[in-house]
């Protein structure tokens, strides 16, 4: 039996200790919150197997953890999982901006050293769309290009990470080397209703994940869209909120050979964005317990993405089976 501890209750961390206190072979979820009244309120409606921790990242962690999920924003997601590695717990992270995802990358020799596991990019795009890229390889002889578009936020810090990410310089994978544009480019991409057309621009946040899982490739790119915003930001004077309910969704083109022709095959998800990043974060963390049968085969140690170090079919078997679908995309790719 398996006690994790789940760093952060905001839209992501409550959904994913929801699916973890559910999951069996889980004892014990500890909600760590710095302000305690949340996560006390987070552990009373876990019932008998939640539990309250006033706790910050730079805190102790408690003795008896078998996994640490991080569901913080950046700087301390990465206290949180650089505190793991060192007491030798296997952690996942939800974290999804470029420069998060850099320095916990940057903890592998760590993480190897201590003999650790560490699952970082466990969202929505990086992170389910990265399974689903993996899972497409897998009907090609051969991949040369990886697409992955996001539309949707779950949270506050995921809009505030969404938009710093729009205003940055777009940076993508061109012919085996990074190229990097002078200002954000948008494009526009279809994805299911009720989300429809939106205009994504090309973002840095998860294109080093695909890299690193898909050696060899030609092209890599990554696009989001802008987060979707209440009525009540329209009000003058009114307070900047996201509507945490609201439709996020995931569309993911690789491309590549069977035989002598050239394929695309493209995979899609939609669903409410706290809902769908929060499953695969609890998933990810059930899986780095063993407690997913064959979703997590010989994980080593050391700092992986979802892509890396999961299998396909018995991961996106396990969403699932928690209502979190993938569906092929029929029609022609976009790139």
């Amino acid at each position: 039996m398996s006690v994790v501890l789940v760093a952060g209750a905001g839209a992501v961390g409550v959904r994913a200790a929801r699916q973890l206190v559910e999951t069996p072979g889980v004892e014990k979820v500890v909600v760590a919150e710095r302000r305690g009244h949340r996560g006390e309120a987070v552990a009373r409606a876990l019932g008998d197997r939640g539990e309250a921790l006033r706790w910050r990242a730079g805190d102790p962690l408690p003795d008896g953890l078998d996994v640490v999920v991080s569901a913080l924003p950046t700087p301390a997601d990465v206290r949180a999982l650089s505190q793991a590695v060192e007491a030798g717990v296997p952690a996942v992270s939800s974290a999804d901006d470029h420069r998060g995802l850099e320095q916990l990358l940057g903890l592998d020799g760590a993480a190897r050293a201590a003999g650790v596991g560490v699952l970082v990019g466990c969202g929505l795009a990086p992170g389910l769309a990265d399974v689903l890229a993996r899972h497409a390889a897998g009907a090609l002889d051969e991949v040369d290009e990886v697409h992955v578009a996001r539309c949707g936020a779950a949270g506050r810090a995921s809009v505030a990470a969404v938009e710093r990410a729009l205003h940055e310089r777009p940076v993508d994978w061109v012919e085996g080397g990074w190229r990097t544009g002078r200002r954000p480019t948008r494009e526009l991409v279809w994805f299911p209703d009720p989300v429809g057309a939106q205009e994504c621009a090309t973002t840095p946040d998860g294109v080093a994940l695909l890299v690193r899982a898909f050696p060899g490739l030609a092209r890599a790119s990554v696009r989001l869209g802008e987060p979707p915003r209440s009525s009540r930001w329209r009000r003058p004077g009114a307070r900047r909120h996201h509507d945490e309910s609201s439709w996020g969704a995931v569309r993911v083109e690789v491309w590549g050979r069977r035989g002598t022709a050239r394929e695309v095959v493209v995979y899609g998800v939609i669903e409410r964005t706290a809902v769908a990043a929060g499953t695969v974060l609890a998933v990810a963390a059930a899986t780095l317990a063993g407690l997913v049968p064959g979703a997590g085969p010989g994980l080593a140690p050391g700092v992986h993405g979802l892509a890396e170090a999961v299998a396909p079919v018995p991961f996106l078997a396990e969403l699932s089976h928690r209502g979190v679908k993938a569906a092929v995309f029929e029609g022609v790719g976009v790139h």
